[in-house]
């Protein structure tokens, strides 16, 4: 019995100094508009997975967003958004590098610009009938 108690009093001990190592780590949802298609999404994965601290990669680029699992005590989300900014694509309030733009493929370039991306799509008209 005793030996019991010692077995549950060890294994607790080893849970709490356990629970105390984890990092803290975010999850971050960051607009990127001009990512629009698969080669976009692997030239950012490639560029983030670069940087200690960030876990997982995953670009919706039909959606526009680019989420990001990182940890907070080796990298900040500033760094996150200006690393998608310095490879050529806008990253929420920061704009890209014109520079990493210009060099990019013809596939990832926007429409008005001579690339590939579809063009947009008008917004429809609605007609609107004033009812007296």
């Amino acid at each position: 019995m005793r030996n019991l108690i010692l077995t549950l009093i060890t294994f607790i001990s080893f849970s709490f100094v356990a629970g105390a190592q984890t990092k803290a780590q975010l999850t971050a949802n960051i607009n990127t508009p001009d990512v629009a298609c698969a080669a976009c999404e692997t030239r950012i994965t490639s560029m983030l997975k670069r940087y200690d601290g960030v876990l997982a990669v995953k670009v919706y680029y039909k959606r526009g967003i680019t989420q990001v699992k990182y940890l907070t005590d080796r990298v900040n989300i500033e760094t996150i958004k200006t690393a998608i900014a310095n490879a050529g694509y806008d990253a929420d309030n920061i704009t890209k590098n014109e520079e990493a733009y210009k060099r990019l493929p013809k596939t990832c370039k926007k429409f008005e610009d001579g690339g590939a991306h579809p063009k947009p799509r008008p917004k429809p008209v609605t007609d609107t009938v004033a009812v007296d």
